[in-house]
């Protein structure tokens, strides 16, 4: 019955979800959201072609943001919890789709989508059946510790779910809790397997100082000085070994002491890129023969290097796929291992799954850490050897949530029935290609576009952005910045073309309103 709701573009309609029969629950979720999605909208003529009778036909401004009820709420959720960093107060049952809502009746198109957390739409009715399963309420009300007593089916959960969707190259998985959690366990196995290379393999046992001096946190030997290199604006998490690494803003790392490690400069790209790919080639070959300095003489040896695919906190900065390649030979000629952190870029944002397969590499990445569009975290790789010698080296009590890899793979399953990799490749296309006629139309106010190619991964500078971003929501557009001045868009898996015509609409509404 479910199924007669969903509108599949051209491609067959399903009748389960998460390896669970669809039942009339789904039917009566879809039409509490259009019900919802009723009062924004009376027309149907642009609804999304995903989901029938979801989405209003476009924004709703009624009042200030935040408005009246929200600046209510704002006060009372201030005296027990820290708003200075508020966005925009949501009501999530009102949310629909690409929709963001707020307790004032605005209705925002969402291009920032939980600073790229939001995969397949707010209220996904989908998902909402997959919550409703025997299995996702038996992962949330016996949450397992998952290193000590995993489910009996754990192994089938990430195989047809997690792992379904596995880099190439990878076929093992770390689950973790976030984002900063991936990359800090991942760092853990750098080390780990460093340092078990060095004594001689997994064989070889600590010795007695080893242990003493770790309990001491004195180095050498038990606590080697070993270091991860990353990137100038880089960002890896707010975490204390992720923040060593994270380079982005000072506001991140005030205060918070921090490990002697080393930071290279990514390269700075000039745009349009066709007009400066001399300068830019040597931008990303004087970055290379940084790193391979770094790498050889950096007083505190790097085990490891952490790269992001498109640097996103620090500013929406771009490499080309030969600086990335010219990474990964530098790495397996001083036997370093390589991390991408694909948290903010993986799960399809970028046209393709994982934005490292537009790279072509010849020979994988040793990691991958993962999580916001996947709802859940964790570190992929191949190599055995990156499993620690010994239990509990890499462990803690929840290791990850059951529950929140039965959405994954929920979500899995949308994204490939859908066919929104290739949606958001099209689309973004498309995107770029009226951002690009507004740069044109509008000098100065979408500078350095870039993006193209990388599905809805686009951003601009604008020189006023603080105030475009604020502007941006009068005009019914909930969006991101980064760095200190970009304008970044991140849509979910189901933006459509006609999405980015109400966002280009609003963009140029804004630009105009600054005259």
């Amino acid at each position: 019955m479910a199924s007669r709701l969903l509108r599949t573009s051209g491609l067959r309609a399903v009748s389960t979800v998460a390896s669970t029969t669809v039942r009339p629950t789904a039917v009566s979720a879809v039409h509490q959201f259009s019900a919802a999605r009723r009062q924004f909208s009376a027309s149907t003529s642009k609804m999304s072609s995903f989901y029938e009778n979801w989405e209003p036909e476009g924004p709703t401004v009624k009042t200030e943001i935040p408005g009246p009820k929200a600046q209510e709420a704002i006060k009372e959720l201030h005296e027990v919890f820290d708003t200075r960093s508020l966005n925009m107060l949501t009501d999530y049952q009102k949310s629909v789709g690409n929709y963001i809502a707020d307790p004032d009746g605005n209705v925002l198109l969402d291009v920032y989508a939980q600073i790229a957390s939001i995969p397949i739409g707010y209220n996904n009715p989908v998902l909402h059946e997959a919550a409703l399963s025997s299995a996702m309420i038996n992962g949330i009300i016996n949450r397992p510790a998952l290193g000590n007593f995993p489910p009996s089916d754990w192994a089938s959960v990430l195989k047809t779910g997690i792992l379904k969707v596995a880099p190439k190259g990878l076929d093992q998985v770390f689950t973790a809790m976030a984002g900063s959690d991936a990359n800090e366990t991942a760092y853990k196995a750098a080390f780990m397997w460093r340092r078990q290379k060095e004594r001689g393999g997994s064989h070889v046992e600590f010795t007695a100082e080893e242990m003493e001096s770790a309990m001491l946190n004195q180095t050498p030997p038990g606590s080697t000085p070993l270091s991860i290199l990353s990137f100038k604006t880089g960002f890896h998490g707010r975490l204390f070994g992720s923040l060593s690494t994270t380079r982005s803003k000072p506001i991140h790392k005030l205060d918070i002491p921090a490990f002697d490690w080393p930071q290279a400069t990514f390269p700075s790209l000039k745009y349009p890129l066709e007009e400066h790919a001399e300068e830019n080639a040597a931008a990303e070959q004087a970055a290379l023969d940084e790193v391979e300095h770094l790498l050889t003489t950096y007083h505190h040896p790097p085990a490891a290097v952490v790269v992001e695919p498109i640097q996103s906190e620090g500013g929406d900065n771009h490499a080309s796929p030969a600086f990335f390649r010219g990474l990964r030979a530098l790495t397996k000629k001083h036997d370093v291992l390589l991390i991408v952190d694909e948290v903010q870029t993986g799960v399809g944002a970028t046209g393709k799954f994982w934005a490292h397969d537009h790279w072509n590499l010849q020979d994988p990445p040793d990691m991958v850490t993962f999580s916001k569009k996947a709802q859940t975290a964790g570190y992929y790789f191949g190599n055995p050897e990156l499993r620690p010698n010994k239990p509990y080296r890499q462990f803690n009590t929840w290791m990850g949530d059951p529950a929140r890899a039965l959405l994954f793979k929920a979500i899995i399953g949308e994204i490939e029935r859908l066919g929104l990799v290739e949606n958001t490749a099209k689309v973004g296309d498309y995107l770029y290609g009226k951002l690009e006629a507004l740069a044109e139309k509008y000098p100065g106010q979408f500078e350095n576009l870039r993006g193209k190619g990388q599905g809805t991964f686009i951003a601009f500078d604008n020189p006023r952005r603080d105030e475009f971003l604020a502007r941006a929501k009068k005009a019914g557009v909930n969006i991101g910045g980064s760095g200190q001045s970009a304008v970044r868009l991140r849509p979910m898996l189901i933006f459509q073309e006609k999405h980015a015509d109400i966002l280009c609409d609003a963009l140029e509404k804004v630009v105009k309103s600054f005259n």
